[in-house]
């Protein structure tokens, strides 16, 4: 075992005898710990690689702990399972497919597929209206709520299950899930067949789960059926960071580990070796104001560390000059990197400035949370055909492929075909092959139909026998891919589309040969890869983030900008009286910082075509006396401030409700 470990480290990695909660505050090593524990249980427990599963959130962290594993246990790390949640649902889908009632090529449907789907059932609702029920219906599966299991609280849910109720017998006919489902069927499955949950049981010896404060109700409920009675488990997680709740998380998963495991241990890391003695006062002092679950106190070594700054700029155009200008000088004069600096703000749209700023000051950044490379048109087209050819009932990626490139085959010839399939119950791919159909559809487009059929099939023959890369290489040949970018769009256009597709390709024909898998096997991962992963993190550039995207990342210098009531704490929260998640997400944002921390707010802020008064927040008198005001000291908003902005939430609401309760 590597040397350097603190006693609490040592404690959590060696400790067997039973479940075991890891209170792990903000840069305390908990990576380290996981990945030092999967190499302590292989190597001096003689545990079997195979048995040793570990849980991630995302993507990226999950490369990063097989990374650091490999090289404590070389080799055999390729065979210890580190994903995430999503993924290790969708491998136990693939393997019980048949017990829940999916074929073995079911299709697994992104964000932008099931919005679509939405938009397709609530065809003449407000935008605003099919977005609150698709994330209601989310919010269901997560709490492990089938539509018949929905006990509507008002006409609006009623409304919402009738849709979800419609939306799971659609999924069903495109033999798809979506990314809720690939945690909600495990669990239904695990629990009411005992059989498979013995035999999973069987297949995992120990389970580590990382940020366990990010798990919601269905997540938690997979972890205890994966663990069993035998409650071999690593949870680890922190409280203090539980920032996701508006997406189904919940921080009462770590307080309900202590009743449901009266045998649980728990050990906290409290030592921090990313921050200065500065910093952490600030950040425990904010985070003290919110009732605790587990007491505990961040401490460094690190030194006093320089003072923190809190700037009361006079608008926000100031501010922005105000950040640049600092963080230009400040590398001018520390002789550091511009990726050694981030900005960070509560949400998207104040990124607009600070870019303007840097642009005009040519220092280069990267924008972190933008879109992903799964989201571009053309990486979707070519997923497309991807999903069609492991499941020929994927409605929504036939319906793209046979339209792009365009092949003379246009909407009425789908919709006499999707009538066709209807009467037959079958899915449109199907349908292309049903006996009368020359009845239905015109000779010369049931040819086109016909012809764009039989070229799937035999792609779909070859991606099962052929290399992954040779077979994407020969369909897009055969498609004439390159040619239609060009012809419908300008060169430069073209040329950037045309590179992204032959980077997926060449990623996907690399993946390929080194997982030993065929086209088909790839396709149906893809939907869980995000290539945002694949962005070089040397590359020297200040980081621009909202805090939750930055949320497990560590800079030396950080800005954390619009620091205001109404932006944070955001002013929904302040209405909703929820202002402890806010309070992490500023205790998130001060951790990031490891040398010197930064903090502006506006006393005047353009909002739409007015300017508006702002005070800044309540967390910056939070976080105690030990810091430097300039511009002005911040006043604490009022009762009556607060009051009012409550007043006018309600109204809001009320208003927004009664958008929604109209009949689309």
């Amino acid at each position: 075992m590597q040397q350097g470990l603190n006693p609490p480290q040592r404690e959590a990695i060696r400790y067997l005898d039973g479940p075991l909660l890891v209170l792990a505050g903000a840069g305390s090593g908990k990576t380290r710990v996981i990945t030092e524990k999967i190499a302590y249980l292989i190597g001096e427990c003689g545990m079997q690689p195979a048995h040793v599963t570990a849980i991630t959130f995302t993507n990226k962290a999950a490369r990063e702990m097989k990374e650091r594993v490999a090289k404590r246990v070389g080799e055999r790390a390729g065979e210890v399972n580190i994903s995430t949640f999503h993924a290790l649902g969708a491998k136990f889908l693939r393997m019980e497919a048949q017990a829940v009632g999916l074929k073995p090529g079911f299709s697994i449907l992104d964000a932008s597929d099931t919005a679509a789907l939405f938009q397709e059932m609530l065809k003449d609702a407000d935008k605003s209206r099919v977005k609150w029920i698709q994330q209601r219906i989310s919010l269901w599966k997560n709490a492990l709520l089938g539509p018949e299991d929905v006990s509507p609280a008002d006409d609006l849910e009623a409304g919402a299950a009738r849709v979800y109720a419609e939306y799971e017998r659609t999924l069903k006919a495109y033999q798809a899930v979506d990314f809720d489902d690939l945690i909600m069927k495990p669990v239904q499955l695990l629990e009411r067949d005992e059989e498979v949950a013995r035999r999973w049981r069987t297949r995992i010896w120990h389970l580590l789960v990382d940020e366990y404060q990010d798990t919601n109700r269905c997540q938690n409920r997979l972890m205890r059926l994966l663990t069993g009675e035998r409650a071999a488990f690593t949870a680890v997680g922190d409280d203090d960071q539980s920032i996701y709740a508006w997406r189904g998380a919940d921080v009462d998963n770590l307080r309900q580990l202590a009743a449901d495991y009266p045998r649980l241990k728990v050990i906290k890391l409290e030592q921090n070796y990313r921050s200065t003695t500065r910093i952490l006062k600030a950040a425990n002092s904010v985070i003290r104001h919110n009732p605790k679950l587990f007491e505990k106190r961040l401490w460094s070594d690190k030194g006093h560390g320089d003072p923190i700054r809190v700037m009361a700029c006079r608008d926000d155009q100031h501010e922005a000059e105000w950040v640049v200008t600092r963080l230009m000088a400040h590398k001018f004069e520390t002789r550091g990197h511009w990726r050694d600096y981030a900005i960070l703000y509560r949400g998207n749209h104040q990124a607009r400035l600070f870019e303007q700023q840097l642009r005009a000051h040519k220092v280069p950044y990267v924008l972190s949370g933008g879109q992903s490379f799964f989201d571009r048109s053309e990486i979707k087209d070519v997923v497309s055909y991807l999903r069609l050819l492991a499941n020929p009932d994927d409605d929504p990626a036939f319906i793209r492929a046979a339209t792009t490139p365009k092949r003379g085959i246009g909407g009425t010839t789908l919709e006499a075909l999707g009538h066709a399939a209807g009467r037959r119950h079958i899915g449109l791919f199907a349908a292309i092959f049903a006996p009368g159909l020359e009845l239905e559809i015109k000779a010369p487009q049931l040819a086109l139909l016909r012809e764009f059929g039989g070229f799937v099939n035999r792609m779909a023959w070859r991606a099962q026998k052929e290399p992954a890369g040779q077979v994407l290489d020969d369909l897009l040949k055969a498609i004439g891919y390159e040619a239609w970018l060009f012809e419908s769009m300008d060169a430069r256009d073209a040329e950037a589309r045309w590179a992204n597709v032959r980077e997926f390709v060449g990623w996907l024909s690399a993946k390929g040969e080194e997982e030993k898998k065929n086209l088909l096997e790839l396709a149906q991962t893809v939907a869980l890869i995000t290539m945002l992963d694949k962005r070089d993190e040397n590359v020297d550039a200040v980081q621009l983030a909202t805090l939750h995207a930055a949320k497990g990342l560590e800079f030396r210098h950080v800005f954390l900008v619009g620091v205001e009531e109404g932006s944070l704490p955001h002013r929904e929260s302040i209405e909703a009286g929820n202002v402890e998640e806010e309070r992490r997400l500023m205790y998130v944002g001060i951790t990031r910082a490891q040398m010197s921390l930064n903090i502006s707010w506006c006393m005047r802020r353009k909002q739409g075509k007015e300017i508006v008064e702002r005070a800044a927040s309540r967390f910056i008198a939070e976080m105690g006396d030990d810091i430097k005001h300039e511009g002005a000291v911040p006043s604490a908003p009022t009762f009556a401030d607060k009051a009012a902005e409550k007043a006018a939430g309600n109204a809001r609401l009320a208003s927004f409700k009664a958008l929604l309760k109209q009949s689309p």
